[in-house]
């Protein structure tokens, strides 16, 4: 068996002077790695070359004996290559084309380049195995590393130690400092960008972040590519990086006492990290570093260019990063040029919806008038979406470059730009989760609305169904917190109806008044009460004339209702579960105006029943037939039913086309198909456009045929 280690040392002199590895605790650590992975019951058959420009290698002060030394002492065969250019044909000629057998384990140890193309002229057997132990293994197989190839960090080999990594982020100071320069702070690619700059340093074993998480208005904007506000998702896409989100209270001092706390601490730890990262600009954090660096600590400071203390930046025994040249940021400006949505994504809430609908309350307040920017500003922190007036500055300039508020003059005045998609959609939220509030208190004569049953209902929002809108109960329940925090609802804990000692959750509105929007909402639900009573004695032909799509929902539900109590043989009908039923008929408060209708007329009766599933009472619907209005639907519905009889007996294909032929322009043909269909009477033929089968044994049908089944298919028979 032919087993080769080739070890590049010109290339790994360098890896193992940044990563702080002993020489020749490295060309050990190689060997024996090697054997093992190789599995070699005889340790003289692998043979390992140390491969280098010998000559021209530089002295370490700390190595008593030259590297050429270590590796022959170690038991490797040294290989002089002068010109790097010619080593894989060095080794090819001076190794390889000397065995006479093809290579069955090769191990290359390099973070470099120059050996892959090796890796494509040595003879190998079958089943050869080919390892690379390198550094970065992305930057490896973008230079050609084949697919195939196993590859192995050399730091984590056995033996081989590296420098460990410990990170202190005083996230609040970088970001508020990133922003003052004027750079956007993407979350996501923050993060990322640390990570990598922080693993450069050796094995990252630690991180912290430490900012007044949850804490509105504390931190400027974070955003993600697609300049999404995230600001609630920081603390877990920071865990998702393995980022620890420490909190502390809003405030500089408060988060270098913190830091400086948790640095010395963890300094006194016998696996303290051999390399110390502080991210921040204070000049404080001298009292820290000095003690580092007495026990020979290697610390490194993160800061932001023109934001980083002169004592930071004049202290020789430092490392000095500057986060804005290894990040990459944007600036507000250049990202006022990229699209700020994605319709993928999900449109959650954020401190641009804040704005949003602060700027809405004060333009209703004040109608006709212009709104400053420093008006807005001050009504963001009065709200407490932001706490201070520096903070509201930043969120509204950033909102001005998003493009989201326009600037109406040199003066200051800004306008909402009704065309931006976020503002769109955050109006249409709000629009449509009010008046779903409004219309089931006006219409249930209730106090508030369970929250369980807000979310049910805000489910059918036909609106709301666009891309990354209405997609989840918890979706739904962003939004709705949203406006309870901006103060556009109002939540409270009410003793539970069927056990008191349970408080469960339920939504208002404010008091009328106590804003100027819910002012709009008091009228909406004024003009809603004032319709409904208008229905009272209105036929449904004279409904068709004013509200065509409430009337054909009043069709559909009197033949559910119908149909579901009796073939069950019950007195009523869930209204859950018709609601769903008729669900895709619904554009938002169709099925609502409806069963306002059927109750105005006495059609029907809404009341809470007994049912026998249950321990609870439900919520149900129960159909009065004997209602000259519902026989009418119901008439209709039989003679529909009876026309498709005919079709049936007479062997005449089932269609749209022939239903209009036979039936009279008074009859809405589509409406009476979608019902039938929905009612399991007719099913669509496979392959067959706009043909359907009776079903015959349907219970209704049978009843309307008033004939036995066997009987006439022993007929046809």
């Amino acid at each position: 068996m032919a087993a080769y280690l080739i070890v590049d040392v010109d290339d790994l002199l360098h890896f193992s002077a940044d990563k702080g590895i002993d020489l020749h605790e490295l060309a050990i650590a190689l060997l024996a790695s090697a054997r093992f992975a190789a599995g070699l019951y005889d340790t003289a058959a692998l043979k390992a070359i140390a491969v280098a420009d010998w000559r021209s290698q530089d002295r370490d002060e700390n190595l008593q004996l030259e590297p050429e030394a270590i590796f022959r002492s170690a038991g490797y065969r040294v290989l002089d290559v002068h010109d790097r250019s010619c080593l894989p044909d060095c080794l090819l000629q001076q190794v390889f084309y000397a065995d006479a057998f093809p290579v069955e384990e090769l191990i290359l140890a390099t973070t470099g380049r120059d050996l892959l193309t090796v890796i494509e002229q040595v003879q190998v057997t079958d089943n050869a195995r080919i390892r690379v132990w390198g550094d970065n293994e992305d930057a490896l197989r973008a230079a050609g590393l084949p697919g195939d190839i196993i590859f192995q960090p050399l730091v984590g080999l056995h033996g081989i130690k590296g420098k460990n990594v410990w990170v202190y982020i005083d996230f609040e100071n970088i970001s508020i400092s990133l922003n003052e320069q004027g750079f956007v702070v993407n979350l996501d690619h923050l993060i990322e960008r640390l990570v990598s700059q922080a693993q450069a340093h050796g094995k990252l074993v630690k991180m912290a972040a430490y900012a007044p998480w949850g804490q509105r208005g504390a931190l400027p904007p974070l955003v993600d590519s697609s300049g999404r506000e995230v600001a609630d998702d920081a603390p877990a896409r920071l865990m998702m990086s393995n980022i620890d989100p420490v909190f502390h209270l809003p405030g500089k001092q408060s988060a270098d006492i913190r830091i400086a706390r948790d640095v010395l601490t963890d300094a006194g730890h016998p696996e303290a990290g051999d390399v110390i990262i502080l991210a921040t600009g204070d000049r404080d954090f001298n009292d820290v570093i000095n003690p580092l660096l007495q026990r020979n600590k290697t610390v490194v400071v993160w800061g932001v260019r023109g934001s980083t203390g002169r004592l930071l930046q004049s202290n020789p025994s430092l490392q000095l990063e500057y986060i804005d040249d290894f990040t990459d940021l944007q600036t507000h400006q250049s990202l006022s040029t990229v699209e700020t949505e994605v319709d993928t994504e999900s449109f959650i809430p954020s401190q641009w919806s804040s704005v949003i609908v602060q700027f809405f309350r004060l333009e209703t307040a004040n109608p006709g008038k212009d709104i400053s920017a420093e008006t807005l500003i001050g009504q963001l922190i009065d709200v407490g979406d932001v706490i201070s007036a520096e903070r509201g500055n930043d969120l509204v300039s950033q909102a001005i470059s998003l493009g989201i508020l326009r600037q109406k003059s040199a003066h200051g005045l800004v306008e909402l730009n009704l065309q931006h998609p976020i503002v769109d959609k955050t109006l249409l939220i709000v629009n449509r989760m009010v008046r779903r509030v409004a219309n089931t208190l006006v219409s249930r004569s209730w106090e508030y609305v369970n929250y369980g049953f807000l979310l049910k209902g805000l489910s059918m929002e036909r609106d709301l169904d666009r891309p990354g809108m209405n997609e989840s109960d918890q979706w739904r329940s962003h939004w709705i917190d949203c406006l309870v925090r901006e103060q556009i609802l109002q939540r409270d804990l009410v003793p539970h109806r069927h056990n008191p000692d349970d408080l469960v959750p339920v939504i208002r509105l404010p008091a009328a008044g106590t804003h100027p929007l819910m002012k709009s909402v008091e009228e909406q639900t004024a003009a809603l009460e004032f319709s409904s009573q208008e229905w009272e004695g209105v036929p449904l032909h004279a409904l068709y004339e004013t509200e065509p799509e409430v009337a054909r929902m009043v069709n559909r539900i009197v033949v559910s209702v119908q149909q579901f109590t009796s073939f069950r043989n019950f007195a009523w009908c869930p209204l859950g579960s018709l609601h769903r039923r008729l669900r895709e008929f619904d554009s938002g408060v169709t099925f609502q105006h409806a069963v306002e209708y059927l109750l105005i007329n006495n059609m029907v009766t809404v009341n809470e029943y007994p049912n026998p599933r249950s321990d609870f009472n439900t919520k149900g619907i129960e159909l009065d037939e004997a209602n000259p209005y519902v026989a009418v639907i119901l008439a209709e519905r039989d003679e529909f039913l009876r026309v498709l009889l005919e079709m049936y007996r007479s062997n005449v294909t089932i269609s749209r086309a022939n239903l209009e032929q036979r039936l009279t322009d008074r009859w809405d043909v589509p409406l009476w198909l979608s019902i039938m269909k929905i009612e399991n009477v007719l099913n669509p033929l496979p392959g067959r456009a706009d043909q359907y089968s009776l079903f015959r044994t349907h219970h209704t049908v049978k009843i309307v045929a008033k004939d036995d089944i066997d009987e006439v298919a022993a007929a046809k028979g």
